[in-house]
């Protein structure tokens, strides 16, 4: 493990205890190495790690609003790139609200445009910096403050909106899905992709023990059990294949579900409704994968 020392993320920033976004950060950091620069858009990470007049980042990071982070790394590019500066690696870096949600215009403009960026969207499956709102990214069932679980509701009623597929949808050449519960994969696929021109697309997963309801002390655990149930798949694609990168024999979903407060009033019948989703899915990405059908000609 790192000495964090030499993190370019320093210890002590003021994310909640067990943080899946801090987590997420450092281990992107470890990956891209010092010669880039980060521009995040408003929320959990960025308000906890930048308060004025300090800093947690140890390499050059601009805050951008809620619904322009990706826009604002491709003004940086263009910048460099009209400096002669072909090397530095610029991320548009932000939660499943700025990126899924409020920012999704300007992340859609940036793979559209193929501009030379990485996005990273860090979800934590809410709007958690302003009350654990419901955000696109929030998966079927959960209650949120929004969303709250009662006599007439079960929490969110629509499933998880798929962004990664959406990017390949516009044509990156490369998307990936990571969770902090796998850093060496995580660190793997940010590599790769630094090596690629033109817009590149990653999602991480990152629970966020205040908002779901779990012990600080279980954020890798209930990480780890979402990779191991089929609620979160490890997989990436590059130029329109798809590969899943981990491919664990599946738990019953409500070893993932039962962990969570936002999911403790789900019923049997509901579970299994969700458990059918996910195999249906899993079956669909092993077709996928075996077909070798290219995503980028077809979506």
């Amino acid at each position: 493990m790192a000495d964090i020392n030499f993190d370019l993320l320093a210890p002590g920033c003021r994310t909640c205890a067990g943080c899946g976004a801090v987590i997420a950060a450092r281990n992107l950091l470890r990956a891209t190495g010092k010669d880039i620069i980060i521009c995040e858009s408003t929320g959990c990470l960025e308000v906890t790690s930048s308060q004025y007049p300090l800093t947690a980042w140890k390499v050059p990071w601009i805050h951008a609003v809620f619904e322009n982070a990706a826009s604002v790394a491709a003004g940086v590019k263009t910048a460099l790139e009209a400096q002669g500066n072909d090397h530095t690696q610029v991320i548009a870096f932000g939660g499943d609200g700025g990126m899924v949600d409020i920012g999704f215009g300007a992340v859609s403009g940036v793979l559209e445009r193929d501009d030379d960026i990485m996005i990273i969207t860090y979800d934590n499956e809410a709007y958690a910096n302003t009350g654990v709102q419901r955000s696109g990214a929030t998966p079927f069932g959960a209650s949120t403050s929004t969303t709250p679980a009662g006599l007439a509701s079960i929490g969110k009623k629509q499933w998880k909106k798929n962004l990664p597929m959406i990017a390949v949808a516009h044509g990156s050449k490369y998307v990936a899905c990571v969770s902090i519960a796998y850093p060496q994969d995580l660190q793997n696929k940010v590599k790769k992709a630094m090596k690629i021109k033109g817009a590149r697309y990653m999602h991480i997963h990152t629970p966020c023990p205040t908002g779901w309801g779990f012990d600080s002390s279980k954020t890798i655990e209930v990480a780890r059990l979402a990779v191991q149930t089929g609620m979160w798949i490890l997989y990436e694609i590059e130029d329109g294949k798809f590969k899943k990168t981990m491919n664990p024999e599946l738990k019953p979903v409500e070893e993932y579900l039962k962990m969570q407060k936002r999911f403790k009033h789900l019923t049997e019948k509901e579970i299994k409704i969700i458990q059918e989703h996910i195999n249906k899915t899993w079956k669909e990405l092993d077709n996928l994968e075996k077909s070798g059908v290219n995503l980028r000609t077809i979506l």
